[in-house]
């Protein structure tokens, strides 16, 4: 199937069949001009009229890890303790407010998100999209990605965002692998149980 798709075989390898969801990790900071690479690759993710609500909250050591660790599973706390660093994945529910700017060919388009609720559904649904290229963009800078829905979100929500739009979405833990980080690897649906014709 490789020579089937554009992207080079050393490429599709490092984003999907060799990348991994890592447990462990080295001691090898995460800089921020990694971040900030990976941001400019991940930017153009799609988003229903360019809303792009995503928001990425970078937590490093100290007080704020501690303030994190204490909303994670059981589970997750550990790893999370010790990744060299950790993004909250968030949604902004005022993403409306930037449409004049991204979506400047409609000036109508703030106005379609008056309702709340709706808004908020879209950004939380909008935001998971982008999420899936920050993984990838992790990945394409040679990082492991450690995406984790085990944490109490009402809580980082009110630790982090009190007073904001944010809403928490997703913890990922990002580094390099460290000791026996990778469990075995799991089965994958076949092609023809997961791709239909209608």
């Amino acid at each position: 199937m490789t020579e089937n798709l554009e992207l080079s075989a050393e490429a599709q390898n490092l984003l999907f069949r060799d990348a991994r969801t890592a447990n462990t990790f080295s001691d090898e900071p995460v800089t921020d001009e990694q971040i900030a690479a990976i941001y400019d690759l991940v930017k153009y993710a799609p988003t229903a009229m360019n809303t792009q609500p995503l928001r990425i909250v970078l937590v490093r050591d100290g007080e704020p890890r501690e303030r994190l660790l204490k909303h994670m599973a059981d589970g997750n706390r550990d790893k999370t303790a010790n990744a060299p660093l950790v993004a909250i994945l968030a949604a902004d529910t005022d993403f409306h407010e930037h449409l004049g700017r991204t979506f400047p060919h409609f000036p109508g388009a703030k106005d379609l998100f008056a309702d709340d609720a709706a808004r908020e559904q879209a950004a939380k649904f909008n935001a998971t999209l982008q999420a899936g290229y920050f993984f990838l963009g992790v990945r394409a800078a040679g990082l492991a990605a450690g995406p984790m829905g085990g944490f109490d979100a009402a809580g980082i929500d009110a630790d982090f965002f009190d007073g904001t739009t944010l809403k928490s979405l997703i913890v990922v833990n990002i580094g390099k692998p460290g000791d026996n980080p990778w469990y075995d690897r799991l089965p994958r649906l076949a092609h023809d149980e997961v791709v239909l014709e209608a």
